[in-house]
C-alpha cells in the first residue's frame, strides 16, 4: 500500500483556494484551456488539470518565479501536479461531507475567496504598470544618479615579519613572480592558493592599512609591506578601473520588487481615500508597518556592481 504524503502548510491554502471557488461555480465543468497554449495535464473525477494550475500553485510555493517555465517533464511539476491533484480530491471529499456548510466554514472560504481576488486585482495592475519600459526607465535613472567609485585589483603576500618581507622584495626585485611567491611565501590561506589575487575591490571595503598603502600606488606597483592584522603585507597593483555598473538583468528582480510594491501602495491609497474604515480596536502602534519584504524607496539597487569578479 502506497504511503499517505504529508499534507504541507500550501496545500491547505490550496484546498482553501479550491473549496472558495468550487462554492462560486459547483456543477460548472468548463473544458476551455484557462489561457491561450495551455495544456491538459491530468483528470480527476472528469475535471481537468492544466500546466497552467501546476504553474500558478509553483509560483505560490515559492519553487519558481512569476513567469518562470516550468518544464513537464520534470520531477518538480510532476511532485507539484500530485499536490494538485490531492487539493481537488481534498476539496470535492469536503464538499461531499458538506463541510463547506458550516458558519464558521463558510468565513473561511469568504476569506480565501477575497485573498484570491485581491490577488487578481494586484496582478492585474502590477502586470500593466511594471513592464519591460518601466523597468528599464528606473534602471537608466538609477544609473545616471550613481557614483560610482574607482576599483582597483591587486595581489598581496602576507608573511609573519620584516626579515621575510625584505627577502620578498628582493626576490621581487630580480624578477620573480608576485604570483608564484604569493603561493610559495604568504601566510594567508583565503588567497595564498590563487596567487594572492584579492579580485576588483574598492578601498572603502578594506582596512584602512590598504587603503593608505595603495593610495597613489600604479599598475604593475609594489606597495609595502604595511602592518595589517594578519602580518606583514606586500601589495601588488594589478588593474584600477572605473566601478562597473550592476547589469539589468541582475538589478531587475530588485526593480521589479520595487515597482511592485510602489504600485500596491498607490493602489491601496487610492482605495482607502474614498472607503469608510473604522477601526474598533486599539493599537500601542502609531501607524500600520510595511511588508516585511516590501523593499524601501532607499533600497533601489544602485546600478553599480557590489563584487566583481577578476
Amino acid at each position: 500500500m502506497a504511503a499517505v504524503k504529508p499534507i504541507r502548510p500550501a496545500l491547505y491554502a490550496g484546498l482553501a483556494a479550491a473549496l472558495a471557488l468550487g462554492a462560486c461555480g459547483r456543477g460548472e465543468r468548463a473544458e476551455t484551456a484557462p489561457q491561450r497554449g495551455d495544456a491538459a495535464v491530468a483528470r480527476v473525477d472528469g475535471r481537468t488539470v492544466w500546466a497552467s494550475d501546476v504553474k500558478n500553485e509553483a509560483v505560490a510555493q515559492g519553487l519558481i518565479g512569476e513567469g518562470e517555465p516550468l518544464d513537464a517533464a520534470s520531477p518538480m511539476f510532476r511532485r507539484v501536479l500530485d499536490e494538485v491533484i490531492d487539493q481537488k480530491l481534498l476539496a470535492a471529499e469536503a464538499l461531499k461531507r458538506k463541510l463547506d456548510k458550516d458558519p464558521a466554514a463558510q468565513r473561511r472560504l469568504a476569506a480565501a475567496r477575497e485573498r484570491i481576488l485581491g490577488d487578481l486585482l494586484v496582478e492585474s495592475v502590477v502586470a500593466d504598470a511594471v513592464s519591460d519600459n518601466a523597468i528599464r526607465g528606473l534602471y537608466q535613472e538609477q544609473l545616471r544618479l550613481a557614483k560610482r567609485s574607482e576599483e582597483i585589483r591587486a595581489r598581496q603576500i602576507v608573511v609573519a615579519n620584516a626579515a621575510e618581507a625584505e627577502q620578498v622584495k628582493r626576490l621581487l626585485a630580480s624578477g620573480a613572480s608576485f604570483e608564484a611567491l604569493a603561493m610559495e611565501r604568504s601566510q594567508d590561506a583565503a588567497t595564498r592558493f590563487n596567487g594572492g589575487d584579492l579580485g576588483y575591490f574598492t578601498t572603502d571595503v578594506m582596512p584602512e592599512a590598504y587603503d593608505a598603502a595603495l593610495r597613489g600606488a600604479k599598475v604593475g606597483q609594489v606597495a609595502g609591506p604595511f602592518q595589517t592584522e594578519a602580518g606583514l603585507t606586500l601589495l601588488k597593483v594589478e588593474d584600477r578601473r572605473t566601478e562597473q555598473p550592476i547589469t539589468l538583468e541582475a538589478a531587475r528582480p530588485q526593480i521589479v520588487r520595487f515597482l511592485t510594491y510602489d504600485q500596491i501602495r498607490d493602489l491601496l491609497e487610492k482605495l482607502r481615500g474614498p472607503a469608510k474604515v473604522e477601526v474598533l480596536v486599539k493599537s500601542a502602534a502609531a501607524r500600520p508597518a510595511p511588508p516585511a519584504d516590501a523593499p524601501r524607496a532607499a533600497q533601489v539597487p544602485s546600478p553599480k556592481a557590489s563584487e566583481s569578479a577578476p
